[in-house]
């Protein structure tokens, strides 16, 4: 792949990682950044947000609730917490959440899943105190 081509991705990763996380996450995010985890950094914004999820065939409320239910069978706490207050921007609602749940206690497990909803009714709850 060409520079030019990794550009590209890369732009379209930002915009992508943007309009999903919003934009004072990433530019918190940004300026975190250290010459240790740039390459990290630029891995990410490229692959996960400049080409799978930037891709057309699934929705951005499509695409978070399949990653937060991929979260919370891997039990990867802060990313959950995460996109789920991403899902202010991505349009998945309470009950995509829910039966996302659901689908984590039958596929990964009770454990996992009643883990993970504790995460995401605090997280939503941290979120309605916050448009308060």
């Amino acid at each position: 792949m060409s520079s030019k081509e990794e550009s590209a991705r890369h732009k379209e990763g930002m915009k992508t990682r943007r309009a999903v996380l919003g934009d004072a996450w990433v530019d918190n995010a940004q300026a975190r950044k250290t010459a240790f985890d740039e390459p990290f950094q630029a891995l990410i914004t490229e692959a996960a947000w400049g080409h799978v999820w930037s891709r057309p065939e699934w929705t951005k409320r499509e695409r978070s609730v399949v990653t937060i239910a991929l979260l919370a069978a891997l039990g990867q706490d802060e990313e959950l917490a995460m996109h789920v207050r991403a899902t202010a921007n991505t349009g998945a609602s309470a009950e995509d959440l829910r039966e996302a749940m659901l689908h984590v206690a039958i596929y990964a497990g009770v454990p996992a899943a009643n883990h993970a909803i504790k995460i995401v009714k605090q997280t939503l709850a941290a979120m309605e105190e916050d448009k308060a």
